[in-house]
């Protein structure tokens, strides 16, 4: 790793750097000039990845196929959007309503039908780390202006105390290959043991949990004060210091929100959670989902707007619909899953929308494949490789479009077939530079694959 220079960085060294992870605060934030000088490589956007672990089914969601036979068609009808001619599964109707406001592929295909964690991490085309840690990689692990976390990873606990551990049974979500524990995801969720640092080159990616963070600040700064201290540092240290007791604490707070906002995007009162039928095992994850996906929604915008690069969010595997004895059926899982759903990305949009955040912020939401055509004969659908639901929204791509087509029973792509390299090719075309990355050296091969693996989706360009 290069050693700071004084305001003289050049592109390259910036990128040979890969990640400011190890450094301490105050030399994350006098790294802001070699930022202004790298060029603007790294986009002033953000990515939010709502991962829809289980595999969210197709046709109850955004292709319906309500012309295909009873058995095929969406089980929960359809409903108009603001596109004309385009229906939704009828319990998106909050997000059917503004349709025209983001994109939908009906022709994307992650080409397996494993319960894995892709396309967020995939052994085939991320090299078996987390996208957001190949984003780190050329990024940094920390935004040098404020100590933010460049990635980050929000499940259920993040918001929620009483919620379960992260969901790790089917794939780690925080596995970052060979790139290395210094771009692993930040994990705000109340896990894992901290190690309390008070001193002032405390680096923002040693405080694993929240509730760790927001309690370590408090007890700093009853330790220092809150006089005069900052004014013995120089620019940089003052800096990290108002960093640590302002920003980056108040940031993780989402009850500095306005009432009305955390009630807009609040889940947990759609529905009576104890009212969700005990035969399932997969119930503690279906409350999970409900009383938190809203939270986790509000909280990811607000580190967004502060300069995180690349938000997961995942509710714990939900979205796995069988109807057996571990899952409900398609009717009754939409219910407990899609409707919290249809909520809480509706609010998101909505609130980026009024804060004029929607080139900013680059909202992608999918899972690891899709259902089967047929419903199986206990009322769920089954897992399915060749059709996966993907919506996108903001990141400056145009919006109100609907990609590709499938065949006729929603099985295949029919045009315009979509894989998971070209969703990772747009991800990373939104929040970096990616013609100075290809002719740079010291982006190491598996970054280059993520980025230039594919043609991003070129219809939303």
């Amino acid at each position: 790793m290069l050693g700071l220079k004084a305001n003289r960085w050049s592109r390259r060294e910036f990128l040979s750097v890969g990640s400011l992870g190890g450094l301490a605060l105050p030399q994350l934030l006098q790294a802001e000039s070699a930022v202004r000088e790298a060029g603007g490589l790294v986009k002033d956007k953000c990515v939010v990845f709502l991962f829809q672990h289980g595999g969210p089914s197709q046709y109850e969601t955004f292709d319906p196929k309500m012309s295909a036979p009873a058995g095929i068609r969406s089980v929960t009808g359809e409903i108009p959007t603001s596109i004309p001619g385009i229906t939704f599964g009828s319990t998106m109707e909050r997000l059917a309503k503004m349709a025209h406001k983001f994109s939908i592929v009906r022709s994307f295909t992650t080409e397996s039908n494993a319960h894995d964690t892709k396309p967020i991490i995939s052994n085939r085309y991320s090299d078996g780390a987390h996208l957001g840690s190949h984003y780190a990689r050329v990024a940094g692990a920390n935004n040098p202006r404020n100590g933010m976390p460049r990635n980050l990873s929000l499940v259920p606990r993040a918001v929620d105390d009483a919620a379960g551990p992260a969901f790790m049974d089917l794939g780690r979500i925080d596995s970052t290959g060979e790139l290395g524990s210094a771009f692993a995801p930040f994990a705000p969720s109340g896990e894992g043991n901290l190690k309390r640092d008070m001193k002032l080159t405390i680096d923002p990616a040693r405080l694993d949990d929240r509730r760790s963070l927001l309690a370590s600040l408090d007890q700093w700064r009853r330790v220092v004060g809150e006089s005069d201290i900052a004014e013995s540092f120089d620019r940089f240290q003052s800096q990290a210091y108002q960093t640590l007791t302002g920003t980056v604490a108040e940031a993780f707070d989402i009850s500095k929100e306005n009432p009305k906002l955390i009630e807009r995007y609040d889940t947990s009162k759609l529905m009576d959670v104890n009212r969700i039928s005990k035969k399932w095992n997969n119930r503690p994850r279906y409350i999970e989902h409900v009383n938190s996906l809203g939270k986790l929604m509000l909280l990811a915008r607000r580190l967004a707007e502060r300069g995180a690069g690349f938000i997961t969010i995942t509710t714990n595997f939900v979205w796995d619909m069988h109807a057996d004895q571990n899952n409900a059926t398609m009717i009754e899982g939409m219910g407990y899953v899609g409707r919290p759903f249809d909520h809480a990305v509706s609010a998101f949009i909505e609130d980026v929308e009024a804060r004029g955040l929607r080139d900013k912020i680059l909202l992608v939401c999918c899972g690891e494949m899709g259902r089967t055509p047929k419903i199986n004969a206990k009322a769920g659908r089954d897992h399915w490789a060749g059709i996966a639901p993907l919506l996108l929204y903001g990141g400056g791509l145009k919006m109100g479009h609907v990609v590709g087509s499938s065949t006729r029973d929603g099985g295949e792509p029919a045009s315009d077939r979509i894989t998971i390299p070209n969703l990772y090719s747009t991800i990373m075309n939104t929040v970096l530079d990616t013609g100075t990355l290809r002719t740079m050296a010291g982006v190491p091969p598996e970054v280059q694959r993520v980025i230039h693996g594919a043609d991003p989706i070129t219809q939303l360009l």
